[in-house]
């Protein structure tokens, strides 16, 4: 395999360089003296903010951008690009070095005392954040690769100049895997990437071999309420912290109140160490659980009481988590990347305790492979909500070849007794929206694709 070395740059070629953590990437490596170019499908606010940092980016995934940019020195991609993409077989043909992500973001993990690695089916972009806030607030100076915008660093990725480097740490494909972690995070584990994995049981698997690929001296913190937690950290040699609801857990939260906004405040117990009552400002008992994760971290690195609660204090979330995108007509617009049905449960049972009338969710299913796979699920979660609306499946990097769409399951609502609509396209659905949502009702618009669109055409941005 490619070895990069940070005390000899060379040119990297990134295939999909607009991607939330492969621009990350291209930007620490830049940092680092390398020189960075690349390719992407389309213009986006990502490769504009690349472009302006002077690296050059090829619109369009054709052969001749491999030999127009040599001499190239490695190229990386990601598990969406396949063999047949253009760029990839010109680099195969030419002999070109090639690394995935994941394993470039391993190597770069190497020349950091303190990685941190945080995983999980579910919250790593926002406990990643959180832990991303401490450290920031604590004057510690991380690097940080955060799979969404981070708004405290008005991006993903921020250069640091210390010892700590905290990266999201994705399943999909067994990335997590290519990684060299000194602490690991393991939020939860669930059954999605099934286009991946066989089953639930493959997805455990791979947690478990994820965990044991930290040092001796390294430190496992995770969910001490995931289902049958010794067969992912028996007999593991480093230390494992657990948090959950109960005294059973190294960490333990009681007495969770939530404001007019869904925010909790609640105490957190650890050992024989004095209580801590933390008040967050992202909704939903989901962040409860991301906060003690981030307490963990932060206690292992011997953070100040003080900066832990005053960042937690002042998170206030990332791009499209639960977030705030205004009022039209009185009905407030909430947008939310929740893609599962345990996300979903999460974001919809936080926004019981939000102000609304009536709560409106507008649904994009992402993936035709997630849907087939978990539709009974994905229909009990949205019928949490008082009135679903779908939009079509926003296919990724699938075809369609399942005989699955939207209507199969707004059938699978409807057999729930609960009314669910359905309509081709954003522009309808924006219409019966502005028809039928009531001044003081929550509209959630919902979805890993590009749904957001809905809500910020109603605002008019």
């Amino acid at each position: 395999m490619y070895q990069i070395d940070f005390k000899k740059p060379v040119h990297v070629y990134f295939i999909g360089i607009g991607g939330i953590s492969m621009s990350g990437i291209a930007q620490i490596l830049q940092n680092r003296g390398f020189q960075i170019s690349g390719s992407d499908s389309k213009h986006s606010a990502m490769t504009d903010s690349l472009e302006a940092l002077g690296i050059h980016i090829c619109y369009g995934q054709k052969a001749e951008n491999i030999s127009e940019a040599s001499p190239i020195d490695v190229i990386v991609y990601t598990s969406a690009i396949h063999p047949d993409n253009p760029e990839y077989a010109a680099a195969v043909s030419a002999g070109i070095p090639m690394l995935t992500r994941a394993q470039l973001l391993g190597q770069i993990m190497k020349y950091f005392k303190m990685p941190v690695a945080i995983s999980g089916t579910h919250g790593k972009t926002t406990t990643t954040s959180m832990i991303s806030k401490i450290l920031l607030d604590a004057g510690t100076d991380p690097t940080l690769s955060i799979g969404g915008v981070f708004k405290d660093i008005n991006g993903n990725t921020r250069i640091g100049h210390s010892d700590y480097f905290v990266a999201e740490a994705c399943e999909y494909t067994n990335s997590f895997l290519s990684l060299f972690p000194k602490v690991s995070v393991v939020l939860d584990i669930d059954a999605d990437h099934l286009d991946f994995f066989k089953d639930l049981d493959d997805i455990r698997h791979s947690f478990r071999t994820f965990c044991e690929l930290l040092p001796d001296d390294g430190t496992l913190v995770i969910n001490g309420e995931i289902d049958r937690l010794s067969e992912i950290t028996g007999n593991l040699k480093c230390p494992v912290i657990t948090y959950g609801m109960d005294a059973a857990y190294d960490y333990y939260a009681t007495g969770i109140t939530y404001d007019h906004l869904a925010n909790a405040t609640f105490t957190v117990h650890h050992h024989n160490a004095p209580d801590r009552e933390i008040t967050l400002h992202v909704p939903g008992v989901h962040n409860v659980y991301n906060a003690m994760a981030a307490i963990a971290v932060a206690d292992l690195f011997h953070i100040e009481d003080r900066f832990i609660l005053s960042a937690l204090s002042a998170f206030s979330g990332t791009n499209r988590r639960f977030e705030y995108k205004g009022v039209v007509d009185g009905v407030t617009i909430v947008d939310d990347y929740a893609h599962h049905p345990t996300e979903i449960r999460a974001t919809l049972t936080a926004a019981g305790n939000y102000p609304h009338k009536s709560v409106w969710c507008v649904f994009q299913p992402h993936t035709y492979t997630r849907t087939k796979a978990l539709l009974p699920e994905f229909a009990k979660a949205l019928s949490l909500a008082d009135h679903v609306v779908l939009a079509d499946i926003y296919a990724a990097r699938e075809t369609d070849h399942l005989g699955i769409s939207s209507r199969t399951l707004q059938d699978e609502i409807r057999k729930l007794g609960h009314e669910c609509y359905y309509f081709p396209s954003f522009n309808e659905i924006e219409k019966f929206l502005l028809q039928n949502c009531t001044k003081g009702d929550l509209l959630i618009t919902m979805g890993a694709g590009d749904v957001v669109k809905i809500g910020d055409e109603l605002l008019g941005h």
